[in-house]
């Protein structure tokens, strides 16, 4: 069941689900939130290395540089970029609650793609929400941090999760990241299974 705007209203005054910082009267849409651009972008760097290999490279943010924008200033998109950016609002979900990141119908109009493959917030994710942007068109598009650029949709579990992201249990690897985080994949446990053990 995806939840309308009475309902997020309703959680959000309740303090079961935060986003901050919020304009209530901008961001809340009918079923969704929209979130805003923040002003840290990470781009993948030019390598002298023929691939990534998230089995033995264990330190995936060395391929990467984190550039943060001026306020007032864009940061521009060029055709066939990828970039890792990430929102202006912290997003806290409960136990009972998932999400689903969308792209904007206005930004993708101009071939800006928000998110790759990674749309799912799962119930307890507590952090910033890191963007995998991309520019599928022929032009440069500006994009401003501060301007809205995505939306969150949430829907109600069935029941509350019995181990939600975060708990000790689980690898929640991305929970309280703060800006566009590096790929941890290196992280995941059958892939540091198959690591060559060092000398």
């Amino acid at each position: 069941m995806i939840l309308s705007d009475r309902d997020i209203r309703k959680l959000l005054e309740s303090g079961k689900l935060v986003i901050e910082p919020l304009e209530p009267n901008i961001q809340i849409q009918p079923s969704s939130v929209d979130l805003r651009l923040g002003s840290s972008f990470r781009l993948f760097k030019p390598s002298e290395k023929a691939y990534i290999d998230p089995v033995n490279d264990e330190d995936l943010e060395r391929y990467t540089e984190v550039i943060e924008v001026e306020e007032g200033k864009p940061f521009i998109l060029h055709p066939f970029e990828f970039v890792l950016a990430t929102t202006m609002e912290r997003v806290k979900l409960p136990d009972d609650l998932v999400g689903r990141l969308e792209g904007r119908s206005s930004l993708g109009r101009i071939a800006v793609v928000i998110h790759a493959t990674a749309g799912f917030i799962d119930s307890c994710f507590d952090g910033h929400l890191t963007l995998e942007m991309s520019n599928v068109g022929k032009l440069p598009v500006a994009l401003y941090p501060g301007q809205r650029v995505c939306q969150v949709v949430f829907e109600k579990l069935s029941s509350p999760s019995e181990k939600p992201y975060g708990h000790p249990d689980r690898e929640s690897k991305y929970q309280y990241q703060r800006g566009p985080e590096a790929s941890r994949i290196c992280k995941d446990k059958e892939l540091q299974r198959k690591r060559k053990p060092t000398k």
